[in-house]
């Protein structure tokens, strides 16, 4: 058993890896990509080509990963900087209560693992996030950040 749940609206390209206790719903998985035990991907995320996304690892809805990129073990995507469970009046909150705020990675990005990605960020082509990091701005192309919050370290092109 694969104990795997996925979604007849999940768009797979061709030879992707679906390693066992994964939650896909809504999203789309670009050709080659390998998935990891107890990842979930939600709604409206979209991961490229040729991506390796490591075990462990929430990719909300809003996240755009390009081709190329390595995600490590345990790296949380966040969508929103301010969530609530409740509305004002005290219901609980819906999709029309909110915007997803969105987060962009691009092209041969790496990021390392137990990082957090803050919403409303993007981090460049071939970055790389050093792992454990707490990304709260964008990250500049070809850049090494580390920290809580991630701040650069070097230039890889220097």
């Amino acid at each position: 058993m694969s104990y795997q749940v996925i979604a007849d609206d999940v768009k797979l390209g061709r030879g992707v890896k679906i390693f066992h206790f994964v939650n896909l719903y809504g999203c789309q998985i670009g050709d080659n990509t390998k998935i990891g035990t107890f990842v979930e991907i939600q709604k409206n995320a979209v991961i490229g080509s040729n991506c390796k996304v490591s075990s462990h690892t929430f990719i909300c809805e809003g996240v755009t990963i390009e081709d190329n990129v390595f995600i490590g073990h345990g790296v949380a995507f966040i969508n929103d900087k301010y969530p609530r469970a409740t509305a004002e009046d005290g219901r609980l909150q819906t999709e029309d209560d909110w915007v997803v705020q969105p987060t962009l990675v691009k092209q041969g990005a790496s990021i390392g693992t137990g990082s957090v990605i803050l919403s409303n960020v993007t981090i460049g082509e071939h970055a790389i996030v050093g792992a454990g990091s707490v990304v709260t701005k964008d990250v500049p192309d070809r850049t090494v950040v580390a920290g809580n919050p991630a701040r650069v370290i070097r230039r890889l092109d220097q």
